[in-house]
């Protein structure tokens, strides 16, 4: 049975275009241009970060967003950041007995924002800075595996990327929703590893409760 939902954040929960927007103005690049870009790496199958060294050779992303802060333009993202059906599914899945998780890859001050918008909403929120460890690296699934107060066999990581979410946290022993929407899983969503991986492919989060259910009835 699934007992445990735990959900990545970014184009899982949090909508990251106008994070991403605001990165394009502290390149001083054409809006529409980094989102191509961006798009483009992505299909190409290499690393995200790649994008900025598209524009800017040798850009460090650690180093950039200190600039960003000492310059009064931090990393941030809030409320109205959020995709419209994370709170009425975080509702309905705590209602149907589920215990609840954040985890991806954030910044410290990521996971702070994070806890402001949900601690009251889940059990647990937990960062790629707080762990030492980032997806896809096994470590950061085996520290989910650690926190989860269940086994790893009754944990179900919500994602949207096959990289980055499906693919290890499967190989960790997790079960595995894949969400359609943000870059990564409209490029990804026609490959065979999302029709063929993910234990729930859903068009948003909404649907996951449905799904959780039946599923755990199907396993009495």
């Amino acid at each position: 049975m699934i007992r445990a939902v735990v959900f990545d954040v970014g184009e899982c929960l949090v909508d990251e275009t106008r994070e991403y927007g605001t990165w394009a103005d502290w390149l001083g690049v054409p809006r529409h241009t980094f989102h191509a870009m961006f798009g483009a790496v992505i299909a190409q199958g290499r690393d995200y970060r790649e994008t900025f060294q598209e524009f800017r050779p040798g850009f460090d992303l650690h180093a950039e967003r200190e600039k960003r802060a000492a310059a009064g333009k931090p990393e941030w993202f809030g409320e109205d950041d959020l995709y419209e059906d994370v709170r009425p599914a975080l509702r309905q899945l705590r209602a149907d007995g589920l215990w609840l998780g954040i985890a991806g890859n954030q910044t410290v001050r990521a996971g702070g924002i994070l806890r402001d918008l949900f601690s009251e909403d889940v059990d647990l929120i937990g960062t790629s800075d707080d762990w030492g460890a980032s997806k896809p690296d096994p470590e950061f699934f085996k520290r989910v595996a650690a926190v989860v107060p269940f086994e790893v066999g009754e944990i179900l990581y919500v994602g949207d990327r096959c990289d980055n979410d499906i693919r290890p946290a499967m190989q960790a022993g997790m079960y595995t929703a894949l969400v359609r929407r943000g870059p990564w899983a409209g490029i990804q969503w026609n490959s065979e590893d999302a029709k063929q991986l993910p234990t729930f492919r859903v068009d948003g989060l909404g649907e996951l409760a449905t799904q959780v259910h039946q599923f755990n009835a199907s396993t009495r």
